[in-house]
């Protein structure tokens, strides 16, 4: 029995011992660990790393509650592909996304329940190049809905953005009359009058277009007269001067 309380006294003083400078090392690098993923992160899409390269801003990261919803990283687009691959993210130029971030602060000033939801920000002009191969209307009339890719469009500056709005009460975005891509008069601007009296949309979806164009024209955006959804931060002129085409 003394021999067991011996070898007890002795387990006691190990443990309650000071422990050395290399033990206190070992436990605080464990303590202090960081998963192997978060110190070695996975590197971002190609695409997506050359728009930040070409100087290009996240707009989730730079607009608090807006929502991005990439439908050319989907196939739920007029063409039915993916041609974003990877990138699931939107990008602006960031004085794009100053304007944008305005328009996102006066529509939950007024109406908090309610957030912009992106469908398509900058898109390079070999993205350009496939909706206009893949777009099915004579070349005369195309450029009305996809921009020539010699020419380029305000989205390949990163100054053009199409949205909608979001009702998170609801938990869906709010009725505009049609889908985004939709190609008819039924999603022209310039014929909401026509379309209202013909019975093809109601005074509550173009009240719904006009909460959306208030805050985007108010921000600094134009519109188009054939996508109710399309706005853009600049003029062609003016992004010509003040930037240059993603490619």
């Amino acid at each position: 029995m003394k021999y067991i309380g011996f070898i007890l006294s002795l387990l006691v003083i190990s443990c309650s011992a000071p422990k050395s400078e290399q033990e206190k090392f070992t436990e605080n690098q464990v303590r202090n660990a960081r998963p192997i993923a978060e110190l070695n992160p996975a590197p971002l899409p190609e695409l997506e790393q050359k728009l930040i390269d070409q100087g290009l801003e996240n707009v989730e990261e730079q607009i608090p509650g807006i929502r991005v919803e990439l439908k050319y990283s989907t196939t739920d687009n007029f063409f039915g592909e993916d041609v974003y691959g990877e990138l699931n993210r939107a990008y602006l130029q960031p004085e794009a996304i100053v304007r944008l971030q305005k328009a996102q602060e006066m529509l939950q000033a007024e109406f908090p329940h309610l957030t912009l939801h992106v469908y398509d920000g900058v898109r390079p002009r070999s993205v350009q190049q496939i909706l206009w191969d893949n777009l099915d209307k004579p070349d005369s009339i195309k450029p009305l809905y996809v921009a020539d890719p010699k020419v380029g469009s305000l989205h390949n500056f990163g100054v053009a953005v199409d949205l909608t709005i979001f009702d998170t009460k609801a938990d869906s975005v709010l009725d505009m009359g049609t889908g985004y891509d939709f190609f008819g008069y039924a999603a022209y601007p310039d014929r909401e009058d026509q379309m209202l009296e013909e019975g093809v949309i109601t005074q509550s979806q173009i009240a719904n277009r006009e909460i959306l164009r208030t805050v985007m024209n108010q921000a600094g955006f134009t519109g188009i007269g054939s996508e109710w959804w399309h706005f853009n931060a600049y003029s062609r002129k003016e992004a010509g001067e003040k930037f240059n085409i993603v490619e």
